[in-house]
């Protein structure tokens, strides 16, 4: 981690790593913890491979959708880790998106009380990672992780 370049959420999620494996992979699940509540998401595309799409809509009241995230998974190692940047497009082209351009690694590993889940997302130079944290990094991603930790530790607790 570089952090003049990168921002970082780290918890213990207390279920197994194939639980939160399926919430990242699933798309019926995925929506359920992607964006932070209230707004709702719709997974258009959920592809979890190397050069596989990622993509999203974005609602705030369920009604109606906007473009939310089109990106591309970089590396995806089962049970382990995902990669996705948004600096390529689900149809692999260049992509300036707004807000920032970015990378996301997140890895999980075994942990005595569940999954250690990490996201790392990297950023091109100092002035895209203080935009990002600007904009909310912090709150806007602890609380899909919160969200997500909570759906995957009711799914285990069943």
């Amino acid at each position: 981690m570089n952090p003049d370049l990168d921002l970082t959420v780290d918890r213990v999620i207390r279920a197994p790593r194939a639980v939160v494996w399926r919430a990242w992979t699933d798309p019926s699940r995925f929506e359920k913890w992607w964006v932070p509540a209230p707004a709702v998401c719709r997974v258009e595309r959920l592809e979890p491979r190397p050069g596989g799409a990622l993509v999203t809509q974005l609602s705030g009241d369920g009604t109606e959708f906007g473009p939310h995230l089109d990106a591309c998974f970089v590396v995806v190692d089962e049970m382990e880790r995902i990669v996705f940047t948004t600096a390529l497009d689900s149809s692999w082209r260049p992509a300036q998106p707004a807000p920032v351009l970015m990378t996301a690694e997140i890895t999980l590993a075994e942990h005595q009380d569940g999954t250690d889940y990490r996201v790392l997302v990297r950023h091109g130079d100092p002035a895209a990672r203080a935009r990002h944290q600007e904009l909310g990094f912090a709150e806007g991603w602890g609380t899909v992780t919160k969200q997500l930790a909570t759906i995957a530790e009711h799914e285990a607790a069943r």
